[in-house]
């Protein structure tokens, strides 16, 4: 009798186990699902949930905000930072895929974005330097290369200005000169949910504080539209830097791109015809073709 019941306890906890396992498995796949970048065309799909991939993600405490970033690869230390506002860091999908191989990537989720806290200061650029150092300083010692879009390159302007000896050389995509008066930042979080609602909606559910969506939006364009972005901050920076754009980017003219990489001692130019602001998501082989050189040299 005691052999039965201790066959029929081991039998409900196989199948107690059996169904925890297949639970896990099940949460860890849901948890992996493929994400979407802003206004990402039809044909396009992501394998891997760059943004939100528990194998890879971690936090760091930047001051007032948990600020979460991913880890891929080996090697010379790379930063990735996105844009703002309709950013992602699944946008930087196709530079992860071809720098992991032989590199060091850190792909970093802006304060507000993704899985990052909004934090309950005013968004700066020096904030925004400060957050991506302290991201560095939990991942390496040594000094990194960068590569940001828009919102992400002037943050990494800011970064080579303040951390010289930290910032080995920069791509910067979309950041021309910038100064307050020149371009109106008035766009809102209700304006983003009719122009990609599957985007804001999938971010929401990544966001920590998801009520504080329009007050993120409000940030930014307290920030920009306050902004200068001219021959004092972009003359301090030591490092090679690639300044590219696409030759189609209404918010960012060329004049403007080229303005600002003539004011940084150790330059490079590079446009990209027949895009807009996104360039590299536009014409990924084309940006890729100027990045690499500039990387090995």
């Amino acid at each position: 009798m005691m052999e039965n019941r201790l066959t029929t306890k081991i039998s409900m906890t196989s199948k107690i186990f059996s169904i925890l396992f297949f639970l896990s498995g099940y949460m860890a796949v849901q948890a992996q699902q493929p994400l979407r970048r802003a206004f990402q065309p039809a044909g396009v799909t992501y394998k891997i949930p760059y943004g939100n991939n528990p194998t890879a993600g971690h936090y760091v405490q930047a001051k007032d905000a948990k600020i979460y970033y991913e880890v891929y690869g080996k090697g010379q230390p790379v930063v990735l930072l996105h844009g703002g506002l309709f950013g992602s860091t699944v946008e930087m999908t196709d530079f992860i895929e071809k720098l992991k191989a032989n590199h060091l990537v850190i792909a970093i989720s802006t304060r507000g974005h993704g899985k990052s806290e909004l934090g309950t200061e005013p968004l700066t650029l020096e904030q925004r330097a400060n957050d991506a150092m302290a991201v560095i300083n939990a991942v390496t010692k040594d000094s990194v290369i960068v590569i940001g879009f828009s919102d992400g390159g002037y943050s990494a302007y800011q970064l080579g200005a303040m951390y010289p000896n930290r910032v080995k050389k920069m791509v910067v995509m979309g950041a021309g000169e910038l100064r307050p008066g020149w371009r109106e930042f008035n766009f809102t979080a209700r304006q983003a949910m009719d122009f990609d609602k599957a985007f804001i909606e999938q971010q929401l559910k990544l966001m920590p504080e998801p009520n504080r969506l329009e007050e993120m939006f409000a940030g930014v364009r307290n920030c920009y539209n306050k902004l200068t972005v001219s021959k004092d901050l972009l003359g301090s920076i030591k490092c090679p830097v690639l300044v590219m754009a696409g030759d189609r980017d209404d918010g960012n003219p060329v004049e403007r791109v080229v303005s600002a990489a003539r004011y940084i001692p150790k330059h490079q130019i590079c446009i990209i015809p027949n895009t807009g602001h996104g360039c590299f998501l536009e014409n990924f082989e084309a940006a890729w073709a100027s990045i690499l050189p500039f990387l090995k040299k």
